[in-house]
């Protein structure tokens, strides 16, 4: 068997700064502290026998069944062991820390029980810091506490009783047996080097802990408008999308993980643990169209605070990614001690993207301001405005497109579309808000951006929008265009574009961003159906008045996700979840499309 659990075989718990996986086999798999971008904790994901990792779980000669959920409307996961001997659980959760200013001090708490018979646990803890590139040493305090101690992190376990620990080298690990309705805890806290060692949790600490994080998550959830006909797996997805928010600063990750394959065995193994103006931009959307707008004002202050800082790589106002603090530098390397996934390397840390161009981000990130309700600051407003004027004398330039195709810039179609959405909502913005602007030179500006997408991003031979201007290759990133309101989608244009897609990128309603053998992306390697086009397909063929064949294509594609409602970024031949995990842009898409379904559907049954 592999030592490596299948990638959709995790939930994910967080605290709002960092986030850890969770296997169905009781293992921690993956953390990173003190923030998602930071050094890992635990990487066994990325080299199972040199990564690091934290196991508890039933040790039992017989076979168990394993079953993980999450608690209702809250991301504290369970996860279930069954077998002859009795049911034991062991719940794992991290308190949010929405107003808390960025921390070194990070606490993840595993409670166990035996809820029938008399079960024996195993704990097995072998942190590997900085990516298993740290050494560290293992001071053993007393028998129910131990610190990890490295040169870039501190690890603290405690235990309760009957919880005894016992050293194995620099690591530690403990077996012990309960009866049924007893508990037992481990805590792990990850700290600056040499912090000091806080006195064990107390059992009514532990409870109180696990009382605040219920009630964060559900009353969180409350503030949720949506009450369609999937609120179970909207609410999932929005949980996630809140995990992966960097509270301090209000930036958004692409995704928790890196280094995890889009082709088991191949190259195309990225960095997502970073703010991507793009992912951030529609996540942010997401959230606002769900009535949470917290986040929104959180994420344009981040935004705004980008424009004025003026040091993206490449010299323009934005560049497309960032690290959570706003910092630009993403230099690329490969860890080349790391097996990677299944032996799918290189292992990548940072991203090499970071300096590429893609206009793209101006209209993703204008259109989710846009959504907000209230108005911009002076100098907020100013700060835009300027960003637009920049855009006017810059908008049309080859660059590297939304997919960061490593094969050269083009002009591509999707990229124009969102420089028009953003002369097109700066205007409207300008308008509505009586704000100083040079309106005239936008709209100039925003017509010359349609006329050139009608031009030449048209293909009479296709009868499709097209990749890039030199080519007739499709690309998914175009059933975009109705909800931009580029286009209508009664339109013909429209129509016959999205026929095109069906007979080329979608199999069984799952879609393929584009053919990258018709259209070479520097890549060796293929990769699997997309989970955001399978769920922007949806909703097009919602907004196309083929309602019926988008609500089978969405329930069909909710059968892909994983036993706790999470996605990762594509789907692989067999049906196996494939890239970074959990993928926001895949939970984003999601509850844009069940949204646009739901309306659809209640206007078609006379709701509405």
């Amino acid at each position: 068997m592999s030592a490596y659990p299948p990638i959709d075989e995790h939930g994910i718990v967080g605290d709002l700064q960092t986030a850890a996986l969770v296997s169905s086999a009781g293992t921690i798999d993956w953390w990173c502290a003190p923030r998602f971008d930071a050094p890992s904790v635990f990487a066994s994901l990325l080299d199972a026998e040199k990564g690091g990792s934290c196991t508890l779980a039933v040790d039992s000669a017989h076979e168990m069944t394993i079953r993980q959920l999450y608690l209702p409307d809250t991301a504290i996961l369970l996860t279930r062991f069954s077998g002859p001997d009795g049911v034991g659980e062991v719940g794992d959760f991290m308190v949010p820390l929405p107003d808390s200013p960025a921390t070194d001090r990070h606490q993840l708490i595993r409670v166990v029980r035996a809820v029938r018979g008399e079960l024996t646990f195993a704990l097995d803890c072998r942190p590997r810091f900085d990516y298993a590139r740290a050494t560290h040493t293992l001071d053993a305090i007393d028998d129910q506490t131990a610190v990890f101690r490295s040169p870039v992190a501190d690890l603290h376990l405690q235990t309760t009783e009957p919880i005894k620990l016992e050293v194995d080298g620099t690591d530690s690990v403990a077996r012990f047996t309960l009866s049924a309705s007893e508990w037992a805890a481990v805590v792990l806290t990850t700290t600056a080097p040499g912090a000091p060692v806080a006195p064990p949790p107390t059992w009514e600490e532990i409870g109180t802990e696990f009382d605040q994080c219920r009630r964060f998550w559900q009353t969180w959830l409350r503030s949720s408008t949506y009450r369609g006909r999937w609120r179970d797996m909207v609410n999932r997805a929005a949980i996630t999308l809140k995990l992966m928010t960097y509270a301090p600063t209000g930036a958004p990750i692409a995704a928790a993980t890196m280094g995890l394959p889009e082709q088991v065995g191949g190259e195309r193994n990225w960095d997502y643990r970073y703010t991507w103006i793009r992912d951030a931009s529609l996540s942010v959307r997401a959230l606002m169209d769900l009535g949470f707008t917290e986040e929104a004002y959180a994420f344009r202050r981040w935004l705004r605070a980008r424009v004025e800082a003026g040091d993206s790589a490449s010299g323009d106002p934005l560049q497309i990614m960032y690290r959570v603090d706003g910092d630009p530098h993403l230099a690329e390397e490969t860890l080349d001690h790391l097996a990677g996934y299944e032996n799918s390397s290189p292992v990548r840390l940072g991203n090499g993207a970071a300096d590429q161009l893609q206009l793209d981000i101006y209209g993703e990130a204008t259109d989710a301001l846009f959504q907000a309700t209230d108005l911009p600051g002076v100098d907020a407003w100013d700060t835009f405005a300027g960003l637009l004027d920049w855009l006017a004398d810059n908008w049309d330039r080859p660059d590297e497109g939304i997919w960061e195709t490593r094969g050269g810039q083009q002009n591509f179609t999707y990229s124009r579309l969102m420089t028009w959405v953003a002369f097109d909502r700066g205007i409207r913005m300008a308008t509505d808000a009586a704000r100083p602007a040079d309106i005239d030179r936008w709209r100039t500006e925003r017509d010359a951006v349609f006329r050139q997408i009608v031009d030449k991003g048209w293909n009479a031979e296709r009868q499709a929008f097209v990749q890039h201007y030199d080519t007739d290759v499709l690309d998914a990133s175009l059933l975009l265009m109705p909800r931009m309101g580029f286009l209508a989608a009664s339109d013909p244009r429209w129509r016959s574009t999205l026929d095109a897609m069906d007979k080329e990128l979608v199999s069984d309603s799952l879609v393929y961003r584009y053919d990258p053998a018709a259209s070479p992306d520097g890549l060796r390697g293929t990769e699997g159906t997309f989970n955001l086009c399978s769920f922007l397909y949806v909703e097009a063929l919602a907004r196309t008045g083929r309602v019926q064949q988008a609500r089978y294509a969405f329930d069909k594609m909710l059968t892909y996700a994983n036993h706790v409602g999470l996605f990762a970024e594509e789907i692989g031949p067999s049906g196996e979840q494939l890239g970074n995990f959990p993928q926001a842009f895949t939970h984003l898409a999601l509850i844009a499309a069940a949204m646009a379904l739901d309306e659809e559907l209640d206007r078609e049954e006379g709701l509405s």
